[in-house]
């Protein structure tokens, strides 16, 4: 984030009148530095009184309503408050727009470290450790699945029967929409994206226990504690909602990378130690008691989904929307992702 974005998007004299009227610390907003994540999402670190503090809001022209998405943030950290999962703690939200131009959150700082970004010394010089990091993705994952999410006042939206059916239309429907923009290639750019769906409505689960799911659960999204293998947080909550857990696992399988350390939407340096996906499985079925026989079909719901997520920046690229070497690389991931489903289609995980 540039020095202009920061004044443009966080006025700080209306931040600390209004973290006055939170009675959330006192006096001037210091030390403030941005902090590079994941997403288009701005995150600045600051200090205030004897606190420091993470505020997250949207940027300036989000693809959705990023107020919107930093409520239903907001609302899952305030759920998950007193929990086992690990995750920033939410200090206080603001839904006024008037105050920064949109809604945002405030979050108390996290220490630990991205493993897609760095490896330190502790992790990288013990195979056993990185080990016990792979399988920490698991007991996270399991841990969000036991919140009470009704006592913390969230709810599975729509029919229950028809949840994993209607994400299966919905991305079908999304995929087709980039026909809006001009130059795309049309539903063959990914030629298998067709027969993946029918094979997700033909397998699809009848029933699940609904339970609170991140959405976009994988190795970049994690803050690793810098002294041992446990997960510091999980971060980036703006896919959030309420829905079949194994979704989150499925966003595993889809995104984790082979035994060499390739194949994974994330690169890991060095991967040597981490276990296989199907240890990471096998640890969340022995934790969760979930009867994991038709998990498959989430990991190739999770390809289908993020493979059509990615192709939407090559439409958007090919309309001169956005950059086209970020359009050709997302959509050769894209088409990974589709090689990797059709994979477990025929062969299994």
């Amino acid at each position: 984030m540039t020095d202009s974005s920061w004044h443009l998007l966080v006025d700080r004299d209306r931040l600390g009148q209004w973290m006055d009227e939170q009675r959330v610390e006192s006096g001037p907003i210091r030390d403030a530095v941005a902090l590079q994540g994941g997403t288009q999402n701005i995150l600045v670190r600051f200090r205030r009184g004897t606190r420091e503090f993470v505020l997250r809001r949207p940027p300036l022209h989000p693809y959705v309503n990023g107020s919107e998405t930093m409520l239903r943030e907001a609302r899952t950290l305030a759920a998950l408050a007193g929990t086992a999962v690990p995750h920033p703690a939410l200090i206080a939200a603001c839904s006024d727009e008037s105050v920064l131009g949109a809604a945002f959150y405030l979050m108390e700082p996290i220490d630990g470290f991205n493993a897609t970004v760095e490896m330190p010394s502790f992790h990288a010089g013990d195979a056993a450790v990185r080990r016990q990091m792979g399988l920490a993705m698991a007991d996270s994952a399991v841990a969000l699945s036991r919140v009470d999410f009704a006592a913390a006042g969230m709810a599975l939206r729509g029919e229950p029967g028809r949840y994993l059916q209607r994400q299966i239309e919905r991305w079908r429907v999304q995929y087709h929409r980039y026909v809006e923009y001009a130059g795309w290639t049309g539903p063959a750019s990914i030629p298998s994206v067709e027969t993946v769906g029918r094979w997700l409505e033909a397998h699809c689960p009848a029933t699940f226990t609904p339970g609170i799911i991140h959405g976009d659960f994988h190795l970049a999204n994690v803050l690793y504690d810098r002294n041992s293998a446990r997960i510091a947080a999980i971060v980036d909550w703006e896919l959030s909602t309420v829905g079949d857990p194994l979704l989150d696992l499925g966003w595993l399988i889809a995104t984790w990378p082979d035994e060499d350390g390739t194949g994974g939407t994330s690169v890991v340096r060095p991967w040597q130690g981490f276990p296989k996906i199907d240890a990471v499985i096998e640890r969340y079925g022995q934790l969760s008691g979930q009867d994991l026989s038709g998990v498959e079909w989430y990991g190739v719901f999770a390809c289908y989904k993020l493979g059509i997520l990615l192709e939407g920046t090559q439409a958007r690229a090919c309309a001169g929307k956005a950059p086209q070497q970020t359009g050709a690389r997302l959509h050769e991931s894209a088409l990974r992702l589709f090689d990797r489903a059709t994979r477990i289609i025929h062969s299994g995980l």
